[in-house]
C-alpha cells in the first residue's frame, strides 16, 4: 500500500490514478501539485486529492510514491525542482507518452538516473482533459507499459507495477526504444492524422457546409482531435524521429491507395479494405471494452 502519493499534474491521467487507488483502498493520502491553485482546489472539492501544494519541494516531502503526469516539455523542470528533495526510498515514476525524452530529462536533471526512477506510460485516456474528466475506472483492463532501465532497482519496478495493478490495469514491460516505436504507430500517428484531417477540411472553400453534413464516421475518426494540443505538440517534438518514420510509411501507403482510385482498380481497393477490416475486427474482439 502507498502511504502518501504525490501527483504532479492532477489532470485526467493523474486524477484517475488517484481516484482508482482510493477506490481500491491502496493509498493513504494523495497530495496534488501544479502551478494553478484554483485547479488544485477543484481537485480537492471533487475528492480526487486530499490536499495540495504549488511548490514541488513541499509537495514531494514525505511521499513514498511520486507520479509526474505533466506535458513532456515540462518534465525536465519538474525533475530539476525535486532533485535532492525526495524522501529516502521514495519511488519516482511518470506517465509520459514518449519514454526516450523523459529518461533524457531525468538524466539531465538528476545528473544520472536514480535507482528508484521507473519510467511508465498508461495506455489509456479520453479526448477530454483536466481533473473534472478523471474517473476511477479509466485504467481497468487497460495496459500500462513500464520501461525500467538497467540501473532501475527491481523493488522500485515491483512497487510501480503493484500500484497500477491495483487500478485494474494490465502491466507490461519493454525497452524505452521499443515503446516509442510502438506508440508512434499505434497512438501518435492516429492523433496526427485526426488533427490533420480536421485542419485540412477547415481550409476548404466552404468548410461550414463540409462540417454541417459530416456524419458519424467523421465524428468517430476525429474524436481524438479534441485532445489537448499542447500535450500532443510536446509528444510530436519528443518522439519526432519515430513519428516521422510512420508518417512517411503511411504517406507511401496512401499514395498507393490513391493510385488504385485513379486507375479504377476496384479489386485492389477491395483487397486493401478487406484486409484492414479483418485486422480491425480481430483487434476489437481481442480488446473488448470501451474504445
Amino acid at each position: 500500500m502507498i502511504e502518501r502519493l504525490c501527483v504532479i499534474g492532477v489532470g485526467l491521467i493523474g486524477g484517475s490514478l488517484a481516484r482508482a487507488l482510493q477506490a481500491a483502498g491502496y493509498c493513504g493520502e494523495v497530495v496534488g501539485c501544479s502551478r494553478n491553485p484554483e485547479h488544485l482546489q477543484q481537485a480537492v472539492d471533487l475528492g480526487v486529492i486530499d490536499r495540495f501544494e504549488t511548490d514541488i519541494v513541499t509537495a514531494v516531502a514525505g511521499a513514498d510514491m511520486v507520479l509526474v503526469a505533466v506535458p513532456l516539455g515540462a518534465m525536465g523542470s519538474v525533475f530539476a525542482a525535486m532533485h535532492g528533495q525526495l524522501a529516502e526510498g521514495a519511488v519516482l515514476t511518470d506517465a509520459g507518452s514518449a519514454k526516450g525524452s523523459v529518461i533524457e530529462a531525468a538524466r539531465n536533471a538528476f545528473g544520472g538516473l536514480p535507482a528508484n526512477f521507473v519510467p511508465g506510460h498508461p495506455i489509456a485516456g479520453t479526448e477530454q482533459s483536466g481533473v473534472a474528466a478523471s474517473f476511477p475506472e479509466l485504467y481497468r483492463d487497460r495496459r500500462v507499459i513500464l520501461t525500467p532501465l538497467q540501473q532501475t532497482a527491481p523493488d522500485a519496478t515491483a512497487r510501480v507495477r503493484a500500484m497500477w495493478e491495483a487500478t485494474g490495469a494490465v502491466v507490461d514491460e519493454m525497452s524505452p526504444e521499443h515503446h516509442d516505436a510502438v506508440l508512434a504507430a499505434t497512438s501518435h500517428l492516429p492523433h496526427v492524422l485526426a488533427y490533420t484531417l480536421v485542419e485540412s477540411l477547415s481550409r476548404l472553400g466552404d468548410s461550414d457546409e463540409i462540417f454541417k453534413y459530416a456524419a458519424g464516421g467523421f465524428r468517430d475518426f476525429t474524436r481524438i482531435a479534441s485532445s489537448d494540443p499542447v500535450m500532443w505538440r510536446d509528444i510530436c517534438l519528443a518522439n519526432g524521429d519515430a513519428i516521422r518514420k510512420v508518417i512517411e510509411r503511411y504517406i507511401d501507403d496512401l499514395q498507393q491507395l490513391a493510385a488504385a482510385v485513379r486507375d479504377h482498380d476496384g479489386e485492389r481497393l477491395e483487397a486493401a479494405f478487406a484486409a484492414a477490416k479483418q485486422v480491425r475486427d480481430r483487434f476489437v474482439e481481442n480488446n473488448a471494452g470501451p474504445e
